[in-house]
């Protein structure tokens, strides 16, 4: 998938993740039903050890990417100073297949498999270029946080 400038989203505007935690560089396509994101493997990543980026790191960039779709509802307005915590509720399937390097560009599509309120299930896959690397079903649960 080529990355064009002009259709990237904010990250930010769809997660309340910052670094060293945030797993997601860029939203490269986004519905109510399915997402798909990119994430560039750095040297700095608190997930890297010996230049790979390990399962925990995949998982998490996993769950971040599928979070963004239930995650929208809460950033609809960019200039909003909405804070939203959000939880693993349930981790159905993992099934790892390969682990990317330092300088590798991951791309990670999720698709809704069902939601109800503010809990939903969601399928996940990350490939590097047409190599599959992680597969994943999971729950997650996200809430708007009082400020």
């Amino acid at each position: 998938m080529e990355l064009k400038e002009e259709n990237l989203i904010n990250i930010h505007n769809f997660l309340p993740h910052r670094e060293p935690m945030l797993m997601v560089d860029y939203i490269l396509e986004l519905t109510p039903e399915k997402v798909i994101t990119s994430f560039e493997i750095t040297s700095d990543n608190i997930f890297v050890y010996n230049d790979h980026f390990v399962e925990a790191g995949l998982i998490e960039h996993s769950a971040q990417t599928s979070s963004s779709i239930l995650g929208q509802s809460f950033f609809e307005n960019p200039e909003s100073n909405t804070k939203v915590i959000g939880f693993i509720t349930n981790i159905k399937k993992i099934e790892v297949f390969g682990s990317p390097k330092v300088g590798d560009k991951i791309i990670s599509k999720a698709s809704l498999i069902s939601k109800y309120e503010n809990i939903c299930q969601i399928f996940c896959e990350t490939f590097l270029d047409n190599e599959l690397l992680i597969r994943t079903e999971i729950s997650l649960f996200i809430q708007e946080i009082e400020s």
